[in-house]
Parts: C-alpha cells; sequence; structure tokens
C-alpha cells in the first residue's frame, strides 16, 4: 500500500510538468508585487516587422456617399433615343457567288438640340436603307436618308427628325475628367431598350484600332459595360453632361469591362461642321495606300524599299495625280517626316492645312525621287 501512495504523487508531477512544457504553450513567469500578491503574465516574443516601435494611426473622417446614380440617369435618360436600322449587305455563298442581304441593325443615339438633331456613330447608320428613332416615351419617328451626315473617319454621324421641342443633352469638357471619375453609360444595350451601366474612367487620350484596322485617338476608356446597341449612346458625367460617345468595346479573350468612347472635345468639333457643312472638310492628297510590311512584301510587289507606304491607287484630277504620283510608288517622307505606315500618312495629311505645299519623298522601283504638292480641300462625299 505504500508504493501505490507514492506512485500517485509522483504521477500528479509528472501530469502539471507535462502540461507546462507542451511546445505550443506559452511560458508562464509568476511576478510578485510589493504587496505580496502574486500575478501571472506572459511573455511576448519581439516581432521583426516592429523592430522600429512603428504606431499606426487610424483616419477617423467621415466617408463621402457615392452620388446617386438614379439621379443622373433621370436627368439623362429622356435625351437618349434608340436606333434600329435595316441596312443591305452583300453576301456569298458556298460557291462564292454574290447577293443582296437586308440585315437589321440597332445602335443609340442622343440628342443634341431640341429642333430634333441627334448624335450617333457613322457605323450604327452606315450603308442603312431605312432608320427609326425610338423617344424615351415610346414614340418612333422615321429618318430621311437626305438627313444624316456622316464621318466614317472619327466615326461621327448627325441624323435630323422632324420633331421640335425634344430634350437635349449639355454637353461637358473632357479636358477636366481625372482617372477614376464616375461615369454612367446609356444606350440601347443589345437592341432591347435603353439600359443604364456605371463605372469610372479608366484611361484617357487611348488610341486603339477596331476590327478593320482603323485608328482612333484620344479615346476614354471606361470599366461601364458596354454591349452590342450601345454604339452612340452618351457616356455622361455625375453632372449629366456629355463627356464621351460610346463607339467601341474590346472584344479578347480573357479581357473583361474594357469600353471606350470618343471624347467630347474631340466629338465636338466634327459634329459641328457635320451640321453646319454636311462633311469634314480636311487637306487632300488623293492616294489610297498600303503599308510595306515586310521584305517579303516589298520583293512580291517588285518595289526597291522594304518600309514605307506603298500607293495602291490615285484619285483622278487628285493633287497626287496631277503630281505624277503612280500605283507602286513608295511613299517614305511627307516634309521631313519619316512615313513608315498608312495612319502616319493620314496624321501628316490631316496635320498639313487646305493650301500648303508639301514635299513628298518617294522610291520608284529602286530610285529615290521628291516632289512638290499643293494640298487641296476634300471632295465632298458621293450624294452631296
Amino acid at each position: 500500500m505504500k508504493i501505490k501512495t507514492l506512485i500517485l504523487p509522483f504521477i500528479s508531477i509528472l501530469l502539471i510538468l507535462s502540461l507546462t512544457l507542451t511546445p505550443g504553450c506559452k511560458f508562464i513567469n509568476q511576478i510578485t508585487t510589493t504587496s505580496g500578491v502574486s500575478e501571472t503574465t506572459s511573455v511576448a516574443k519581439t516581432s521583426p516587422l516592429n523592430n522600429n516601435n512603428t504606431n499606426i494611426s487610424v483616419n477617423n473622417s467621415v466617408v463621402q456617399p457615392l452620388p446617386s446614380i438614379a439621379d443622373v440617369v433621370a436627368k439623362v435618360k429622356p435625351s437618349v433615343v434608340a436606333i434600329n436600322v435595316k441596312a443591305t449587305v452583300t453576301t456569298y455563298d458556298i460557291f462564292g457567288r454574290s447577293y443582296a442581304q437586308e440585315q437589321d441593325g440597332a445602335g443609340s443615339g442622343w440628342i443634341i438640340s431640341s429642333d430634333g438633331l441627334i448624335v450617333t456613330n457613322n457605323h450604327v447608320v452606315d450603308g442603312a436603307t431605312s432608320i427609326m428613332i425610338t423617344l424615351d416615351d415610346g414614340t418612333s419617328l422615321p429618318v430621311d436618308l437626305k438627313n444624316v451626315e456622316t464621318d466614317a473617319l472619327t466615326d461621327l454621324a448627325v441624323l435630323k427628325v422632324d420633331a421640335t421641342g425634344l430634350p437635349a443633352l449639355k454637353i461637358g469638357d473632357s479636358t477636366n475628367l481625372r482617372d477614376g471619375d464616375w461615369v454612367v453609360a446609356i444606350g440601347n444595350s443589345l437592341g432591347e431598350g435603353i439600359r443604364v451601366t456605371q463605372g469610372i474612367v479608366s484611361r484617357k487620350d487611348v488610341t486603339m484600332q477596331d476590327e478593320n484596322g482603323q485608328t482612333f485617338e484620344g479615346l476614354i476608356e471606361t470599366d461601364a459595360i458596354i454591349n452590342p446597341g450601345n454604339s452612340g449612346g452618351p457616356l455622361v458625367n455625375m453632372s449629366g453632361e456629355v463627356i464621351g460617345i460610346t463607339n467601341a468595346k474590346r472584344v479578347e479573350t480573357g479581357v473583361e469591362g474594357v469600353g471606350y468612347a470618343i471624347s467630347s472635345n474631340e466629338a465636338l468639333p466634327i459634329i459641328q461642321e457635320l451640321i453646319s457643312n454636311g462633311y469634314i472638310v480636311r487637306p487632300y492628297l488623293g492616294v489610297s495606300t498600303e503599308t510595306v510590311e515586310s521584305e517579303a512584301y516589298a520583293q512580291w510587289y517588285g518595289l526597291g524599299v522594304n518600309s514605307g507606304v506603298r500607293i495602291t491607287g490615285v484619285g483622278a484630277g487628285s493633287p497626287a495625280d496631277k503630281a505624277g504620283l503612280k500605283v507602286n510608288d513608295v511613299i517614305v517622307k511627307f516634309d521631313n517626316q519619316d512615313i513608315t505606315s498608312d495612319q502616319q500618312l493620314v496624321d501628316a495629311i490631316h496635320g498639313a492645312k487646305v493650301g500648303q505645299t508639301v514635299t513628298i519623298t518617294y522610291w520608284r522601283g529602286s530610285q529615290e525621287q521628291s516632289i512638290e504638292i499643293t494640298l487641296t480641300e476634300s471632295p465632298k462625299p458621293q450624294g452631296q
């Protein structure tokens, strides 16, 4: 019996020690105060992140609420219209035979003046055989095709409907936009009626190419959701002012929430000239061109240079024609500016003035030549 009595205290001591020294448990120090009362405290480990005794401050300022999207929509939506078009397009059968087919299309627009002027994108109405406008109150108005003025280069168009007293939108200054500003896109999304999406300005002054290789500059990039049918609709700020015209969505695998709008400051001069003149007057050279992309390209066409812009067509009676430029000439300089792509040549011509005399350097076969050409006013579009 004495052996059992000794074993029990021994086992108790082992249990106490094992609990005290178990890995993962904190070591406990017992401190006796001057009053004789024992206190237990844990010994904290020093973190290498806290060597400098950094104090973290908390800002107790009041967070501003998000702006009311509903107020903006109530102000803008009555001025946004749905556009439905019919267009004749050329399609091909499996044997390569062409035939005409009528297709339906949908887009958006917005009222710029109370007497029936409506802004949209050129690609919304391009080739249309009929155009119907539906106002916010459900009223449908046909558009006389004679009252459609377009500019393919900037993808802008102005339509006129027979109506007065329409609610016009105000145009804002897009240069005041900042990255992160709230914006609202309103349009005939998917051709199913006017819808609203919101987002922020992701970037400004963006350059991009569309699926046809046309370059657009000075665009606003936004993460507001853009769908087919939104084209031509307004992108507005929190004051309900138009600061952009929705015209494209980036469609690539893995890319989400990237849409583009023509900035109001880029669009307004074009819109004003379409209204007053019916078309855009630009400096005119009178050539169609292709970029010389490689040595193989140059060899295929028998060119004497591996870079530049090959002339593929010369307009009859144009400044280029009168100066003697020919198909397969390769333009390499425009007024001492190196030209290596189609877009560079277009930008150089548009950066000049009507009536300005420029020096064009080009290759014809194996010889480099220079010639002076006076740019004229671009001709009126056909049908005007």
